[in-house]
């Protein structure tokens, strides 16, 4: 079982801006998703009253994968913000096969593993807030250092399951928003389709002044 500390609440509550600031990127990938489980999926549930909600998701987003990993995606199905496989569409196990890539990608340097997990078009938005929608991988490729730069590549090498937030819908975030992945087909492999500077920095500076609240409750 997973657990979560209590900034949970203050999180979520502090991206809502954020995720409604990016209603251009994960938002329009999701559209036309039809959440309602299959009659092959109903008629399991009712043989099986007992089976919890979330596992009536997980059994529709199985019948879409040739190997399911059951267990795995059981014991890591929950996220903030609710079930993985409800909100996403897809499974834990899917998730952390892409962090896994992009953790070790930015980890090694590898630059073409790191674009490869990326989606297209990716929404890029600045230290300002100006946004860039990247439609051509080979200008991707050209702006790599800008929107993969030190601090983003260090967040990638943190990346973690535990720290995922799903928005049922609109996808999955990392640091308020700082990067997204959406999943173009129930069952798939999640894409990162958003690198937000801005969103990054008040990560940090939010991170900051809780550090400075911890040190002056302790004195």
């Amino acid at each position: 079982m997973r657990t979560r500390g209590s900034s949970t609440a203050s999180a979520l509550a502090a991206s809502a801006l954020l995720v409604a600031g990016c209603s251009d990127g994960p938002a329009s990938r999701n559209e036309g998703a039809d959440p309602r489980p299959t009659e092959k999926a109903l008629a399991q549930i009712v043989r099986a009253p007992d089976v919890r909600p979330a596992e009536d998701c997980l059994l529709v987003v199985w019948q879409e994968q040739k190997n399911p990993d059951a267990s795995f995606d059981r014991a890591h199905d929950a996220a903030d913000g609710g079930a993985i496989s409800c909100a996403t569409g897809t499974t834990a196990s899917e998730f952390e096969a892409a962090i896994e890539t992009l953790r070790d990608a930015a980890k090694s340097g590898d630059r073409a593993a790191l674009l490869k997990q990326v989606g297209m078009p990716l929404l890029f938005i600045d230290g300002r807030g100006d946004r860039r929608e990247i439609t051509d991988p080979a200008a991707i490729d050209a702006t790599f250092d800008t929107v993969f730069d030190h601090r983003m590549l260090a967040l990638l090498q943190r990346l973690d399951l535990s720290q995922l937030t799903v928005v049922p819908d609109r996808g999955a975030f990392f640091e308020l928003g700082s990067l997204w992945l959406v999943v173009d087909r129930k069952g798939g492999r999640p894409r990162l389709v958003t690198v937000n500077h801005q969103a990054l920095g008040e990560a940090a500076a939010a991170a900051r002044h809780a550090a400075g609240d911890g040190s002056r409750r302790s004195l």
